[in-house]
């Protein structure tokens, strides 16, 4: 399908006025080839793929952005999960490769390198296990490397185990940088179900069924869509509603599989998937929450919103995949609570709980995303949230996760602020009354009866 001039004036209409932007070009890049027996040599390996393959990403991205007037906020680059790479070595400390990852990171002029990560939704082998205790200090020791963790899949059940050590994990990686607003449990997220082609952070990695190398694009309108729900009649029917929502989103996507087009050209390298995920930033009308409400739920949070949600995600969903053919990733709308204005409003008001949130993510892209809870939060507390939403996920054959932050020193009503995009975030109340049983039971959790399709 051709993209037309009028398609572009009416984008940079969105741009200038509406917040519409680029949020990611994701190169990711298969690592396989730097395994070794010597985790010093596998640093050096990771540093020099990355910043041998990455050289021309950011100059790329920046010229298309100057060609097309269409910001493209973020450049990062996703690797291979790293436990894979590090099959051969029997190193416990795999924090080099992370500290590696960052320094290629910075080399290249890239703002995030996602990777640091290990899937093991049915079992941890040795160097799964030995990534996942690396994770507080290599969040510690770099600034823009990320980690996920994928515990559960609708196919292989929840890795219960895995569950708690994950808890223990973002507990420890909190603490670690406590001196930087616990950043390190900001760059780390759990997932069931993750997907392999994810451009957005902290979850992104670089799949096994990947070539060696493919650009992956993001795309954000939350504004956009706003902007034009704002506009419409006050007695507008919801099937009005959901039609409009679709045709902007098909807008949007237009302008992401452009710019799609041209960095996969001009890298050399194979184009990958679209994301079309509405996901908000702190700035004022660049919102989901706002969407929400400009649906007409009274405050976000409020009965309805997640009726409102469901609609909204479905409508964003099918406006994308008749605008590309590659559309992927998550594709949805987002819920972060940290980089959405409106959800911090909503939270800090306690129109907006924790509950209330996980409710939400059944009808969502994700998951339960950048939440400050209290730094006292038990690890039984946070692994009874994680399996709550891996079970949303497991059961729903869709991705969820979890992107908790305890405040470590801080309580309810008081904040940890991350500045940029990511925002801040209130420190919201938990339920304490997740006993101590059920999280040492161990084990895993059998998948369930619709994994069963051959």
């Amino acid at each position: 399908m051709q993209i037309t001039p009028e398609e572009i004036a009416e984008t940079l209409a969105m741009v200038s006025k509406q917040h519409l932007d680029i949020r990611t070009i994701t190169l990711g890049l298969n690592l396989r080839g730097c395994t070794h027996e010597n985790v010093d040599v596998i640093a050096r390996k990771v540093y020099d793929r990355m910043t041998t393959a990455a050289e021309k990403l950011v100059p790329t991205a920046e010229q298309l952005e100057r060609e097309y007037g269409i910001p493209i906020v973020n450049k990062r680059i996703s690797v291979t999960p790293i436990a894979e790479v590090c099959a051969a070595t029997d190193a416990t400390d795999l924090s080099p490769i992370a500290v590696a990852m960052d320094k290629a990171g910075k080399a290249v002029g890239v703002d995030f390198v996602g990777g640091f990560s290990a899937l093991v939704q049915k079992g941890a082998s040795r160097a799964d296990i030995n990534l996942m205790n690396s994770i507080p200090k290599a969040l510690a020791e770099t600034d823009n490397v990320c980690a996920s963790v994928n515990v559960g899949s609708t196919r292989a059940g929840i890795n219960m185990d895995a569950v708690l050590k994950m808890a223990g994990i973002i507990k420890q990686a909190a603490e670690a940088t406590v001196d930087k607003q616990c950043i390190g449990a900001g760059k780390l997220v759990v997932f069931c179900n993750a997907v392999e082609d994810n451009p957005f952070m902290a979850g992104a990695f670089h799949g096994s069924g990947e070539a060696d190398a493919v650009v992956n694009v993001g795309v954000s309108g939350p504004g956009v869509v706003n902007a034009v729900l704002r506009e419409m009649p006050k007695d507008a029917d919801l099937t009005s509603i959901a039609e409009a929502i679709k045709a902007t989103a098909f807008k949007i996507t237009r302008a992401g599989e452009l710019m799609s087009r041209e960095a996969s050209k001009r890298l050399g390298v194979q184009k990958g998937i679209l994301d079309l995920s509405l996901a908000p930033t702190p700035a004022e009308g660049d919102s989901v929450a706002e969407i929400l409400e400009a649906i007409g739920v009274g405050t976000c949070g409020g009965p309805g919103t997640t009726a409102a949600l469901a609609m909204l995600n479905d409508a964003v969903k099918k406006g994308g995949v008749m605008a590309s053919s590659s559309v992927g990733g998550l594709s949805g709308a987002f819920i972060p609570v940290s980089e959405d204005a409106g959800m911090i409003r909503a939270a800090e008001a306690q129109a907006l709980s924790l509950e209330k949130l996980e409710a939400m993510t059944c009808v969502c892209s994700v998951g339960l995303d950048m939440i400050a809870i209290p730094g006292d939060t038990s690890v039984e507390t946070i692994f009874g949230i994680i399996a709550d939403e891996c079970a949303i996920g497991m059961i729903n054959n869709k991705t969820t996760a979890v992107r908790l932050i305890p405040a470590i020193g801080k309580s309810v009503g008081e904040r940890l602020d991350f500045g940029g995009l990511l925002g801040y975030a209130p420190v919201m109340p938990v339920n304490t009354n997740a006993g101590s049983v059920f999280a040492h039971r161990g084990g895993r959790m059998p998948a369930p009866l619709n994994s069963l399709k051959n």
